[in-house]
């Protein structure tokens, strides 16, 4: 029975050889790694975008703690008690 995925030259079956070659995920170049780690954070589901207004000098201060800023900035304002 045949199925368009058959013989697709975008899609090619592998091979003994393919599977030869294959590594543990932990052991591929940290590039390919990279592009399938889980960003930090809840689903995107629970959040509202919004824009905000903050001192130059406040953004640059949580962008330069790294991936995952924006996280700990809503953890931080989540302590915060509004009066």
């Amino acid at each position: 029975m045949s199925n368009d995925f058959e013989d697709d030259p975008e899609n090619p079956e592998l091979t003994e050889v393919d599977f030869a070659r294959a590594v543990p995920f932990d052991q591929a170049p940290a590039h390919i790694r990279a592009a399938f780690k889980r960003k930090p954070g809840r689903p995107i589901e629970d959040k509202e975008r919004i824009t905000i207004r903050l001192d130059k000098d406040v953004l640059a201060r949580w962008r330069s703690t790294g991936p995952g800023w924006q996280t700990r900035l809503n953890e931080a304002l989540r302590k915060v008690e509004v009066a």
